[in-house]
């Protein structure tokens, strides 16, 4: 392939991952504010700037849009983490990888203390039933690329149980940090609960 065609190539594939994740947001934010109840496709369509027939073209379904950002954050982490120095110990790379992806997630709570009410949301749509078949298969997503990366890093394979272990260890520890963040009181930045989950993890979780 020329190189103006990798080009080519290149930029519509980022056209549509920023598509995708623009749809992604637009359906957390009216799910958050509104309710699962009360929200439609052409809402997410219209809040995200595109058609109608474009989100259906991205998503078969709003739980399916909600879930997506999971998805794309576990191929973003295990990138994250191919991209950390060889030399780098692997539970600090992943701890390091981790928190990057959630940096570089602009839309996310960051550092920032949350609105309670905005936690109050994201609680009340984590455990909407009919959201949960969705949410465990980006689990499963994310666990299947963690352990490619980690026996790329280790020179495993990703069907042994070592990186299978460690990578649903690494996401068993994310998953516990967010449910710690909207339950917080008073509100916590999710960094510093993500970060306390993943290095009690990555010490061994010695008895406190």
């Amino acid at each position: 392939m020329e190189p103006d065609s990798d080009a080519r190539v290149g930029l519509r594939e980022r056209k549509r991952q920023e598509t995708r994740t623009a749809l992604s947001w637009a359906a957390i934010r009216l799910t958050v504010e509104r309710g699962l109840a009360n929200v439609t496709a052409m809402d997410i369509a219209a809040e995200a700037g595109v058609s109608h027939r474009t989100f259906n073209n991205y998503f078969s379904s709003i739980p399916e849009a909600l879930a997506a950002r999971q998805t794309d954050r576990a191929k973003q982490t295990a990138a994250l983490l191919r991209a950390r120095p060889a030399d780098e110990p692997l539970w600090e790379a992943i701890v390091e990888a981790v928190l990057a992806q959630i940096h570089h997630d602009q839309q996310g709570p960051g550092d920032r203390t949350p609105d309670p009410a905005w936690t109050q949301g994201v609680r009340l749509m984590m455990e909407h039933p009919s959201l949960q078949g969705e949410f465990l298969k980006a689990h499963a997503a994310t666990e299947h690329e963690l352990a490619a990366a980690v026996a790329e890093r280790t020179g495993t394979d990703a069907r042994d149980l070592y990186p299978r272990l460690v990578a649903a260890t690494a996401w068993a520890a994310v998953r516990v940090a967010m449910d710690q963040w909207v339950n917080a009181d008073p509100p916590v930045p999710f960094q510093h609960v993500l970060r306390e989950s993943l290095d009690r993890l990555a010490g061994g979780l010695s008895q406190p």
